[in-house]
Formats: C-alpha cells, sequence, structure tokens
C-alpha cells in the first residue's frame, strides 16, 4: 500500500512537471520565438496580427474546454460572450475613431460608424442625431475593460441560474444556449438598435492614444493577447488542480451523486459557466482592435460550433488542446480558404469525424499514442501500467 501511495505521489508530480512544461512551452512560443522571427524579418507583422487573433481564439476555446472538458456543460453561447466583449471595445474605438466634425445637440462626437444609423454629411448636427445613451460609459478605456467583462458574465449568470437550476443540461442547454446566440445576432443586425446593423461596428484609428495602423502597437496587441492567454491558462490549471476543479469534475462524471451528498451542483457549474464567458469577453475586447471590425457575422452559429471544433480537435479536459485546436485549424483555415476555398467545409467536417471517431482524446495526446504504439510493436507485447506490476 505504502509503495502504491508513492507510485501515485511520484505520478502526480510528473504530471505536474509535464503540465508546467506545456505552459512554459506555450509561452516561449508566444513571447520568444514569434517576436524573433518578426524582428529578424522572417514573418510580417501582418502574420503577427493574424496569429494574435487566432489567440483570441484560443482564449474562447480554453474557456469552453472548462465548462465542457471538466464540468460537462456542452454551451454554444461563447460566441455571443466573445461578441458582448467585442462589442464593447467597440464602442470605445468607435468614439476615438472617424472624421472630425460631426458633435449632437448635446455636445457628444457622433462615431463614424453611426452614419448607418445617422446617414448625413460631416459638418452636419441634426437634432435628432443623438449618441445613443449606452455609447457613453464607453468613451472611457478602463470603464470599457471592467464592463466588457461584466456584461458576458452578468447574461452568463442569468442564463446559467435559470438553466442550471432547472436542471436544463445536455443537449437541451447546447439548443437554449445556441438559440439564445442566434437571438441576439438578430438583436444586433437592426439598424433600430443602434449598433449599426449588418456592417457592424468599424473606422477604428487610436486604443489609448496610440494609432492601430502603428506596427509596433499592432505588435503590443500581441505580445498583450498571449500574456492574458497564458494568465488564463495558469488561473484555470490552478482552479481544475483545486478542491473546486474536483467538484466540477464530479458534477460532470456523476451530477446526481454529488447532489445527494450534499452539494449543489448548480453552483458551481454557474461559477465556471460566468468565468468562461467573462474569458470570452475578453477575448472579444483583444480581438478587436486587431481585427479592426466587429459585426453581427461573429454571432453566427457557425461560429459556436466552431469553437467547439477547437476542442474536440485539441482535446477536451487538457486546457492545452484547446489552445492547439484553435491554432492547428485556424492556420488550417487561413491556408485552405486562401489556396483551395471549396474545400474548407468538407475538410473541417472530415477533421472532426475522424478526431472524433479515430483520436477521442484529441490532437494534444496524438504523440502519446502514437509513442505507445510504437513500443507495444518494439516490444512485442501491450504496455503494462507500473503501478499494476
Amino acid at each position: 500500500m505504502i509503495n502504491r501511495g508513492y507510485e501515485f505521489g511520484a505520478n502526480q508530480k510528473a504530471n505536474g512537471l509535464k503540465r508546467s512544461f506545456i505552459s512554459l512551452l506555450w509561452l516561449a512560443l508566444g513571447l520568444v520565438i514569434i517576436p524573433l522571427l518578426y524582428v529578424t524579418g522572417v514573418i510580417s507583422i501582418e502574420t503577427v496580427n493574424k496569429l494574435g487573433r487566432y489567440m483570441t481564439y484560443a482564449l474562447v476555446a480554453v474557456g469552453l474546454d472548462l465548462i465542457w472538458g471538466y464540468a460537462g456543460i456542452l454551451g454554444l453561447c461563447q460566441a455571443l460572450f466573445f461578441c458582448l466583449g467585442g462589442y464593447a471595445m467597440g464602442m470605445y474605438l468607435a468614439h476615438h475613431g472617424g472624421p472630425e466634425g460631426i458633435i449632437d445637440k448635446t455636445g457628444w462626437k457622433l462615431p463614424a460608424c453611426l452614419y448607418v444609423v445617422y446617414p448625413y454629411k460631416v459638418g452636419e448636427a441634426p437634432q435628432d442625431a443623438l449618441v445613443p445613451w449606452f455609447w457613453k460609459p464607453f468613451w472611457s478605456l478602463p470603464t470599457t475593460v471592467v464592463l466588457g467583462l461584466l456584461i458576458p458574465g452578468i447574461v452568463a449568470f442569468i442564463i446559467g441560474y435559470f438553466g442550471f437550476r432547472s436542471r436544463v443540461r445536455g443537449v437541451y442547454f447546447a439548443i437554449l444556449t445556441q438559440a439564445i446566440t442566434v437571438a441576439a445576432q438578430n438583436f444586433f443586425s437592426m439598424n433600430n438598435m443602434k449598433f449599426c446593423g449588418t456592417n457592424g461596428l468599424t473606422r477604428f484609428e487610436k486604443i489609448a492614444g496610440f494609432e492601430l495602423a502603428n506596427s509596433k502597437v499592432q505588435f503590443s496587441l500581441y505580445l498583450l493577447t498571449v500574456v492574458m492567454l497564458f494568465l488564463v491558462y495558469v488561473s484555470y490549471r490552478y482552479i481544475i488542480n483545486s478542491r473546486l476543479g474536483r467538484v466540477l469534475i464530479a458534477v460532470r462524471d456523476d451530477e446526481n451523486t454529488l447532489r445527494f451528498s450534499g452539494y449543489k451542483p448548480y453552483v458551481y457549474k454557474l461559477f465556471a459557466f460566468v468565468l468562461a464567458a467573462a474569458t470570452a469577453g475578453l477575448a472579444g475586447m483583444l480581438y478587436v482592435p486587431q481585427m479592426k471590425i466587429i459585426t453581427p457575422h461573429n454571432l453566427g452559429a457557425e461560429r459556436s460550433i466552431l469553437i467547439v471544433v477547437y476542442v474536440a480537435v485539441g482535446g477536451r479536459s487538457t486546457l492545452s488542446g484547446a489552445i492547439l485546436g484553435a491554432l492547428s485549424v485556424s492556420l488550417m483555415y487561413d491556408y485552405l480558404t486562401s489556396a483551395i476555398p471549396w474545400a474548407w467545409p468538407f475538410v473541417l467536417g472530415s477533421l472532426f469525424i475522424a478526431v472524433v471517431l479515430g483520436y477521442p482524446d484529441g490532437l494534444v495526446k496524438l504523440p502519446q499514442k502514437l509513442f505507445n504504439k510504437f513500443k507495444r510493436s518494439t516490444t512485442g507485447g501491450p504496455l503494462e501500467d507500473s503501478a499494476t506490476s
């Protein structure tokens, strides 16, 4: 028994070292290798900017992995939370971009992208061309950042509270969240909602007084995204390794037994759901200055499903798999839509089916599986677990 306990502790320590190595590897890739390639001229600032956007997708995927991989909640509304954060940052950027000259009767400068709602010439100040009241809090960057995290969290709390309290789960919760996302897309697409309709928010020029077109600013946004991704990854890893993480896993494995043990599963599910929503909001705020546009198209049903594909392809319940899946699928999309545009939907569908049926643990565990298979072929027998020997 003592020997088995020692072996279990050694395995836990080895797993911890492995996760630490993976964390450092991601950090080195994002903060050392990519910047080095850029500084030496191997890749352009456009490529760095593109990778920065893909890192924001990885942020959303990590949040989904927390609720789906560890808590067993398949939510199809991460794109909604992403866009809530994105629109928050978009309104801030719109306040500080576009041509000068249009001042409404209350003294507020009319953001250029609101020309879709108020189609007037530069210099005019019509009586009804007022900056919407809900745009005004987003003039300040600190307020925007707080609201960009808070609004997705509040929306997630409302959805989760009523959904989890009513014990809606599984495919029914997925359908519920997807329906809410589609409704939100229709809401943001309407011109009279004053979010610029299907054109979305655009014509961004500055962030915190710095020109977005400046390559140094774009590079700084990339570095900020990598740092945020690393901090979120480490924070999530800490949660998963804590008692709270073990309860989340218990919710996934047997929610009824956990409830009979005196726990309230909906409280833990709600915590994870709100945290993942805030993470998606953070990703949206980092995405918009790098993409320079946010539209209702980002709320499409296919976007939420694509985030699920990121996690499934990379590997559920790993966190690092979500990052790997988001980056690999995004890079594949970038290449195929340029080289063979018609092939992308078929390749994506085939990849998803192949991973689910052939490698359900995802790409992140594929090297280990191949190594074990190779070792079995060389030793001539099945690998034995050292704990059972």
